[in-house]
C-alpha cells in the first residue's frame, strides 16, 4: 500500500462525536450570556422560557395537531424508558432492535418489566430486522436509527396508519436529519445532545392524542418512580406539556437548546436541517465508494445512516487479521487524528466491529467531512503499517 502524504488542510471544526454532538455553525459561548440563571424555574419568568422551549419544538417540527412535548430528565434514555415505564402493559409489546440502545429498551421489557406478552425481533450490527413482522395490534417500539450500527429504518411506510397499538420510536440519532412521517409515530423521543448540537442530560418526549389517551385511561401495575411519573390521582400532568418539567432543569441548557432551535428555525427549518444531514452523509460515502479500506458497517445502501456513519475495515488483510490487529489500527489512527486536531471522537463504539463512527448531522458542516477525508486515508496507512508490525 503507498503511504498519502500528511494533509496540510484541516477541518475548522474536527468535531465528528456521534454524542454529544457538534454544535451549531457560528455557536459561541456568548449565546447563553441571556440565560435565565440564578432564579427558580417555577418562577414565572423561568416557566416562560420553558414553555418558550416546547412551543419553538412544536414550531420546528412541524407537529401534526394534537400532539404534544414535554420536557424531561435524563436525556433520550431517560425519556424513551419514562415513556415505556408509563405507558407499556395495556397491550402486547413488539420490540425491534439492531443497536446497542435498541437492546437497552428490549432488555428493559423484558427483564425490568417482566411483559408477559413481548415478541423480540433482534439483528446483529449491518442488519435490520424484518419490519414486515410487526404486528399494530399491539404496541411497537424501534429505533429509528441505530447510532451504533449506522444502520436507519428507510421510511416510515411499514408502520400502519389505522394501527390499535402505540408506535414509540427512539429518534435521538435520526431527528433533524431523516423525513420522519411524525403520523406514524405516537411516541417519540431525542435529547438536546444528539439533534441539534445542544447540553446533555435533557430528553424531549414527543406524545400523539392516542398517546394521550392512553395516559388518560391506563396505569401500569408496576411502580412508577417521581422523576417518571406523568400522572397522580387527579389525572395527567397537563403543564408537563406547557414547559413544567419533573425536575430542576438546567436553565443554561435550555438557553442553549433555544439558540440551537433559532438556528434550525433560521436557515429554513427541519426541512433545511434534513438536507445539510444528507449532504453530509453523502459526501462520505461517496468517498466510501472510491475506497478500497471502508466500507459501511449497514449493509444495505437503503438502510444508510444519515447521521452516524459507521465504518469497517475492508482491505482484506486487515479485515481478516486477528481482532487485535483490527482493534490497534482503530485505536491507532483514532490516536493520530486526535494528535494532529483532525478529527476527535470517531472510533467504533464499544462492542461493534472495530472500524470508525464519523457524525454527519446537521450541525457538521459539508467542507468539513471533504476536508476529514484525506486525513483518514493517511492515519489508515499509519496505523496499519504499525499494526502490521505489531
Amino acid at each position: 500500500m503507498i503511504k498519502p502524504l500528511k494533509p496540510k488542510t484541516k477541518p475548522e471544526r474536527p468535531f465528528f462525536s456521534s454524542g454529544p454532538c457538534a454544535k451549531r455553525p457560528g455557536w459561541r459561548p456568548d449565546v447563553l450570556n441571556g440565560a435565565f440563571v440564578g432564579r427558580s424555574h417555577r418562577s414565572a419568568e423561568g416557566r416562560e422560557r420553558l414553555k418558550l422551549a416546547v412551543t419553538r419544538t412544536r414550531d420546528v417540527l412541524r407537529l401534526p395537531p394534537g400532539y404534544e412535548v414535554a420536557i424531561v430528565p435524563g436525556s433520550d434514555t431517560g425519556a424513551f424508558e419514562l415513556a415505556m415505564w408509563n405507558l407499556l402493559g395495556a397491550r402486547g409489546v413488539d420490540v425491534f432492535a439492531w443497536d446497542v440502545f435498541g437492546r437497552n429498551w428490549l432488555r428493559d421489557a423484558a427483564a425490568e418489566l417482566k411483559l408477559p406478552d413481548l415478541r423480540t425481533f433482534d439483528a446483529e450490527p449491518g442488519h435490520l430486522p424484518d419490519l414486515g413482522k410487526a404486528d399494530f395490534a399491539r404496541d411497537v417500539l424501534f429505533t429509528w436509527n441505530g447510532t451504533t450500527t449506522g444502520v436507519r429504518v428507510p421510511n416510515a411506510d411499514w408502520i400502519a396508519a389505522d394501527r390499535d397499538g402505540l408506535v414509540f420510536c427512539d429518534a435521538t440519532s435520526a431527528l433533524f436529519a431523516e423525513d420522519i412521517d411524525l403520523r406514524k409515530i405516537d411516541v417519540l423521543t431525542y435529547s438536546w445532545q444528539k439533534a441539534l448540537g445542544g447540553e446533555g442530560a435533557h430528553g424531549m418526549l414527543v406524545v400523539s392524542p392516542r398517546a394521550l389517551a392512553r395516559l388518560e385511561s391506563y396505569r401500569p401495575p408496576w411502580p412508577v418512580p417521581k422523576l417518571f411519573r406523568l400522572w397522580n390521582a387527579d389525572g395527567i400532568l397537563r403543564d408537563v406539556f406547557e414547559g413544567v418539567t419533573l425536575n430542576t432543569p438546567s436553565m443554561l441548557c435550555v438557553e442553549d437548546y433555544l439558540d440551537a432551535l433559532a438556528w434550525a428555525a433560521e436557515i429554513g427549518g427541519i426541512e433545511a436541517t434534513i438536507v445539510r444531514a444528507g449532504a453530509n452523509s453523502a459526501a462520505l460515502y461517496d468517498w466510501i465508494e472510491r475506497t478500497d479500506w471502508a466500507e459501511p458497517l449497514a449493509v444495505d445502501p437503503r438502510t444508510w445512516s444519515h447521521t452516524s456513519v459507521a465504518l469497517r475495515f475492508a482491505e482484506p488483510e486487515i479485515s481478516g487479521a486477528p481482532e487485535s490487529v483490527r482493534l490497534g489500527v482503530m485505536h491507532g489512527m483514532v490516536r493520530r487524528l486526535e494528535n494532529e486536531g483532525a478529527a476527535f471522537d470517531i472510533a467504533a463504539y464499544r462492542g461493534m466491529p472495530a472500524g470508525l463512527r464519523i457524525w454527519c448531522g446537521t450541525t457538521v458542516e459539508t467542507r468539513d467531512i471533504v476536508a476529514l477525508l484525506p486525513w483518514l486515508d493517511w492515519a489508515y496507512a499509519e496505523a496499519r503499517s504499525a499494526a502490521l508490525r505489531g
